[in-house]
């Protein structure tokens, strides 16, 4: 391939719009524009966004961003990175102390990140997955819940 012979996409090209040619070409006397309006005229634009006066889309929505102010964020925290510690029982506050979590009032959710679960340990009160909660019990360990802590995560 040589730059000299490079030709655009077939179709990719089309002719100009010709109005004002009569009523023939589709685009005569009013070229397309329709009757009457400021669209209508030369130089009838105003710029993007512009609604006929009427306040904006733009200013109407509140600039919050995407981020939903009153979620709580779910703190999540690897199975194994409890294994690696010498206690057996686990619940937030245990965790605060150790620094794995950054407030005690957020939820938390431990998860599975290995095949296999070494000893047992017994949790509390902490959110759990499927697959941790499966490795933790074929350990002998157990995971207890309670009511609010299921509906807060």
């Amino acid at each position: 391939m040589k730059l000299n012979t490079i030709k655009p996409g077939v179709g990719s090209i089309k002719p100009k719009k010709r109005v004002g040619r009569g009523i023939g070409s589709g685009l005569g006397k009013t070229c397309g524009r329709g009757h009457k309006g400021q669209k209508s005229r030369a130089g009838g634009f105003h710029k993007v966004g512009f609604e006929g006066g009427q306040m904006p889309l733009q200013r109407r929505l509140p600039k919050r961003g995407f981020v939903v102010y009153g979620k709580k964020r779910t703190q999540e925290i690897k199975l194994s990175v409890l294994l690696s510690t010498d206690r057996n029982e686990f619940d937030s506050s245990v965790l605060y102390e150790f620094d794995f979590i950054k407030s005690k009032n957020d939820p938390v959710k431990i998860i599975s990140d290995s095949q296999v679960c070494t000893r047992a340990i017994k949790l509390k009160d902490l959110a759990v997955t499927c697959g941790a909660k499966d490795l933790i019990e074929r350990a002998g360990g157990q995971v207890e819940l309670t009511i609010e802590n299921v509906n807060g995560v």
